[in-house]
């Protein structure tokens, strides 16, 4: 007796490979922005991330986390702003620079000032005040 074994066909998974590499590719390679709050925040932030037109509102407690993908292949118009701001206190406003294939995560203090001992200076570096707004900073 012979036993037909099926055979495996190399085509298919070729196929299949090729159709998924550009998704895969997209997902490792496009720039992705977190702002962590701390979680000894007493007040909700609320916060707008505005990535090119492309916006979202949101709150964000205290050990939250706001997090935005950014164009892989950016012209030089590209922009990406979050502002955040709380009930109670002033409005402020980053411009950030994100770096292709990599996330950049950028740390919040209980008042909502930028935590430079926290965020690494390279991110630091690519993070601009915007006009018109309050130092991130500082109170």
């Amino acid at each position: 007796m012979s036993a037909n074994k099926p055979k495996i066909k190399y085509g298919r998974w070729v196929f299949l490979l090729l159709l998924i590499a550009p998704f895969v590719f997209w997902y490792v390679a496009s720039p992705v922005v977190a702002v962590n709050f701390s979680p000894n925040g007493k007040e909700v932030f609320r916060y707008i991330w505005n990535t090119q037109h492309r916006i979202y509102k949101g709150d964000m407690p205290a050990g939250g986390v706001a997090v935005e993908t950014g164009h892989m292949f950016p012209n030089k118009d590209f922009f990406m702003m979050f502002d955040w701001w709380t009930d109670t206190k002033y409005r402020r406003c980053i411009d950030i620079t994100p770096r292709w294939g990599r996330t950049i995560d950028i740390y919040l203090d209980d008042l909502g000032r930028i935590d430079t001992s926290k965020t690494a200076p390279d991110v630091i570096a690519r993070l601009k005040q915007c006009k018109g707004d309050l130092d991130p900073f500082r109170p």
